[in-house]
């Protein structure tokens, strides 16, 4: 049996802007496949090139703890690079605020 899916979608944008993430998958990883745009570089949750808002749904982390400070968590930001779905995702489409990284 296939691994459960989620659909991530992303605010603002088109319901024809989201896509399908198996839940063993990465957002990034994900993302790619389907022939999405998000930002990446180190692809390991270090270089923050891929951060992004995550305004509703569950994510868990693949790493201990990614290259986020604790107020940047608490404010929604997470890595997409190192972040698997636990639920439907919706994304802020814009990325990390200058000087963030």
């Amino acid at each position: 049996m296939p691994p459960q899916s989620y659909r991530i979608q992303f605010l603002p944008g088109l319901p024809e802007d989201g896509f399908t993430c198996p839940a063993d998958l990465t957002v990034l990883r994900a993302s790619l496949r389907e022939g999405g745009g998000l930002l990446s570089s180190c692809r390991a949750g270090t270089c923050r090139a891929c951060m992004r808002r995550l305004l509703s749904g569950r994510i868990e982390y693949l790493i201990e703890w990614p290259g986020l400070s604790a107020e940047e968590k608490a404010e929604g930001w997470f890595l997409p690079c190192v972040a698997r779905p636990c639920s439907d995702l919706v994304i802020e489409a814009r990325t990390a605020p200058e000087g963030s990284d």
